[in-house]
């Protein structure tokens, strides 16, 4: 049995209900967090939760909860559900009112936790990469509020499914935005080039980490615009979320990236990746062994 939280009850998935008059079902009129957990460890916590403000803020909705009250709550969740790794869904919309565009006078918000399973990516994709496509960014202007309203990201990432790929890299203006679902990095020259944080583009958990990453390991990296022909010719292209953790592009718009396998700085970062999730997030001393050997 799944048990999730819903305005102030934890009860069974089956049980919870809202009001077709939420705003949330009538107009998309919400924000939310996924927040990985590892060995019934939320993954930067606070980082999510200062997310979910700043998401709450762009769209004007005060926050039913402080911070103490949503770990809380979390660790319930947590808690409760069967599997030690787990993915936390929290959904805060404006809540019932009229069908009308202009916020009701009077709102409560509806406040909505649920467990997800947590599966990480396959070892084969780790060590073989994946597939992309590239679409222009037809996106609104506030891509960096996770908004419940992703109606043109579920468009541009079911292209990617019809074409049999595992992601969409967005561009605008001739340049990178961000992926359907992910954030992307490009190697170029040696040098790790990552969009920099904007109205465009959703300020990812993962990238930060990444980045932070990057700085321990000495590699060298770079914060700046990447063109549309600089992503075209990397010698490599990563895609970074809190599901996907970092994976290698290895084709996109059936091209191969670089040589058509996880080059050298993927490996590098993933590893790294791996350790500070076992270290950190699961209290291991020891970290497992790499699933990706520098020789491959």
């Amino acid at each position: 049995m799944t048990t999730v939280y819903l305005n102030g009850r934890f009860l069974p998935l089956e049980e919870a209900h809202i009001p077709v008059m939420d705003r949330g079902f009538l107009f998309g009129d919400g924000v939310y967090e996924v927040i990985p957990v590892y060995s019934r460890r939320p993954f930067r916590l606070r980082e999510h939760l200062a997310r979910l403000q700043a998401s709450l803020d762009g769209i004007r909705l005060e926050n039913p909860h402080a911070s103490a009250t949503w770990e809380s709550l979390i660790g319930r969740i947590i808690e409760q559900a069967e599997s030690e790794d787990q993915g936390i869904y929290v959904q805060v919309t404006r809540g019932p009112g009229p069908r009308d565009h202009a916020f009701p006078k009077q709102a409560t918000p509806t406040v909505f936790i649920l467990p997800l399973a947590l599966t990480p990516p396959a070892p084969e994709l780790v060590a073989n990469g994946v597939a992309a496509i590239t679409a222009p960014d037809n996106r609104w202007l506030r891509c960096d509020l996770k908004a419940t309203s992703l109606l043109p990201n579920v468009l541009l990432r079911q292209l990617s499914v019809d074409a049999g790929c595992a992601e969409t890299l967005l561009l605008r203006d001739g340049f990178l935005s961000e992926g359907s679902a992910s954030n992307i990095f490009v190697v170029a020259n040696g040098l790790l080039l990552a969009p920099p944080k904007s109205n465009l583009m959703l300020p990812g958990i993962t990238y930060d980490v990444v980045l932070e990453l990057a700085r321990a390991q000495g590699i060298a990296h770079e914060v700046r615009p990447i063109s549309e022909t600089e992503l075209r010719g990397a010698g490599e292209v990563w895609l970074t979320s809190s599901t996907k953790e970092v994976l290698a592009v290895t084709t996109l718009d059936d091209q191969p990236v670089g040589d058509g396998r996880p080059g050298p700085l993927f490996r590098r970062m993933h590893a790294a990746y791996q350790d500070y999730k076992h270290i950190v997030m699961r209290g291991v001393k020891s970290p497992p062994a790499p699933l990706l050997q520098s020789g491959e």
